[in-house]
């Protein structure tokens, strides 16, 4: 069963300069503590005021795998949101081509003519990647606070039904990361003050 995507059509990881061309091996550009702040307050739309108060810019997290790890599966994760899109309007086109059923060979063939089985096949690709990605993630010990907020949001966005969705456990582990963020945020601002 294919997992949920939440609202495929506006859901862009650009927030944080992490959107990626479908190259996955191409390296990734690096995203600084604050971009990922941002970034993840913007998806935890229960918490508006969030955004606002994660001003500043905070030092790259280095040196913490869970993190670097959380940066690759996101651009997994938009490999698999841009694949669906592009499924989603190939059948769209498919069945208007179609239009009435057809026999197993002439719907085939007009599913190759349009890209159809080809997007098919790069979907089901983007979703084993991404999920191998995600697993690697899960079984990544979190080095820091930004590391484990990075893996709670990874799981809050892979599963939950909707952005804003008011089912147990999903509230909770949206105020968790911002509790987290806020944290982090505290915890570098008293650093770099006792630094200076």
């Amino acid at each position: 069963m294919r997992e949920h995507l939440p609202d495929l059509a506006t859901t862009k990881l650009t927030g944080a300069r992490i959107m990626t061309d479908s190259d996955n091996s191409r390296t990734l550009p690096p995203v600084t503590r604050g971009e990922f702040h941002s970034f993840v307050a913007a998806s935890l739309p229960t918490y508006p005021e969030l955004a606002a108060s994660l001003t500043g810019p905070l030092e790259a997290c280095k040196g913490d795998l869970a993190f670097t790890i959380w940066h690759e599966w996101c651009a997994a994760r938009q490999h698999v949101i841009e694949s669906c899109l592009r499924q989603q309007g190939l059948e769209t086109k498919l069945l208007s081509i179609v239009g009435s059923p057809l026999q197993a060979s002439e719907a085939g063939k007009a599913a190759d003519e349009v890209g159809y089985s080809e997007a098919l096949q790069e979907e089901r690709h983007a979703f084993a990647l991404e999920g191998e990605m995600a697993e690697t993630l899960w079984d990544t010990p979190a080095e820091s606070i930004t590391g484990a907020t990075a893996k709670l949001h990874a799981v809050v966005t892979k599963w939950q039904p909707s952005l804003i969705s008011d089912e147990y456990p999903w509230p909770q582990i949206r105020s968790v990361i911002a509790d987290l963020l806020k944290i982090d945020v505290e915890m570098s601002f008293s650093q770099s003050g006792a630094a200076t």
